[in-house]
């Protein structure tokens, strides 16, 4: 069962001031294998056609060293989106879209290793969810740089549902050395 927690007061209203449609969420996009601009373009566009759901707004694109096994630098951006999905529902839909993009899942859980989409659910407005297949707020989120820096661009003033930081409280102390920086097309 999920509660909520810290998170950010947004009314009923978006930062444009559209009236919003459901929750508000804040997916992690990444990709280092192929036509990664490409996948990223497609992953953005498939998340806009999921019933009840559209993107608010986008972070700027990093490009981030690798982590782990995986041998290319990903391309990393965030997207807020608002979605009449419950997490369960939005997680499956990703999970759909990963491998329309052509991520293979791989049974043994393996992490940091190369793909073609990785789509994490990093927030789901201020909901803590602790499930076997789903944890929110995404439990990575602290230490990696490659998500914080393109979250801080879109709400850097929410707060971290557990640990009641602000996501620009949680860039400036995350010690993660890996290389990012902004994408140049």
């Amino acid at each position: 069962m999920g509660r909520k927690a810290g998170g950010a007061d947004r009314g009923g209203e978006d930062t444009n001031g559209n009236t919003k449609m459901g929750r508000t969420a804040y997916i992690g996009v990444g990709t280092n294998m192929g036509d990664r601009l490409g996948n990223y373009r497609k992953a953005a566009a498939l998340i806009s056609e999921l019933p009840g759901t559209r993107i608010t707004r986008q972070s700027s694109l990093y490009e981030s060293e690798p982590h782990g096994r995986a041998r290319n630098w990903f391309l990393n951006g965030v997207l807020e989106i608002e979605t009449e999905l419950d997490a369960s529902d939005l997680l499956k839909a990703l999970q759909k879209i990963e491998t329309t993009c052509g991520r293979k899942r791989d049974q043994k859980k393996k992490t940091n290793v190369s793909r073609t989409m990785d789509l994490d659910i990093l927030l789901y407005d201020a909901e803590i969810l602790e499930k076997r297949n789903l944890k929110v707020p995404h439990p990575e989120l602290p230490t990696r740089k490659f998500v914080l820096l393109p979250l801080s661009e879109l709400a850097p003033a929410y707060r971290h549902p557990t640990l009641a930081e602000t996501v620009s409280t949680l860039l400036v102390a995350c010690k993660d050395e890996k290389k990012v920086h902004l994408f140049k097309r």
